[in-house]
């Protein structure tokens, strides 16, 4: 792919959901972690495009002759939503993933992506614009810096999901700590 690859980058329409989905499996197959992958076209619609959303996405779409056959024209998607900041007491941009097909990498799609994000955070009156990398992307992370974004070395993220958060969330038996 050359930097030369037309593309039109939009916000997402609910025509999009399948190959966002199509475009999240690849993600996950990237990131060896198809494991936890349960996302399904009719899981997603409703928290992008439901009564009330939850997230919203963008998505590069390529002409049909730059696509391999069977493939979707949208090649890269960003899902992202709202965050808030105590400390700057505004809300603020969280970019969740962001995922550009390998064959159309090095055309400009990532950098447009980040550079429409940042935009739209501050239209919206956004104090900051972040979401997280796996410390062993370095082509990522390399990616990022030299977009002028500050990977945070000190900070982790914490999780409890699925039967771990369904046995954090119940009625412990024991109380887990004491109230004085």
């Amino acid at each position: 792919m050359t930097s030369s690859t037309a593309f039109t980058l939009r916000p997402a329409e609910l025509r999009d959901v399948a190959p966002i989905v199509q475009l999240i499996r690849e993600l996950a197959e990237f990131e060896e972690l198809t494991h936890l992958l349960q996302v399904t076209p009719e899981k997603l619609r409703p928290h992008l495009f439901g009564e009330k959303p939850v997230a919203e996405a963008l998505v590069a779409e390529v002409p049909v002759d730059t696509v391999a056959e069977g493939e979707s024209t949208v090649v890269a998607f960003a899902l992202f939503f709202t965050n808030f900041s105590t400390f700057l007491a505004q809300p603020g941009l969280y970019l969740e993933d962001l995922f550009v097909r390998p064959s159309h990498r090095g055309a400009g799609i990532g950098e447009a992506v980040l550079t429409r994000l940042g935009r739209l955070a501050l239209e919206r009156g956004y104090g900051r614009f972040e979401w997280s990398v796996l410390d062993w992307n370095e082509h990522a992370i390399r990616f990022y810096e030299r977009m002028g974004a500050t990977v945070l070395s000190d900070w982790r993220i914490c999780r409890i999901a699925g039967d771990g958060l369904q046995r954090f969330a119940a009625e412990p038996a024991q109380p887990r700590h004491s109230l004085v």
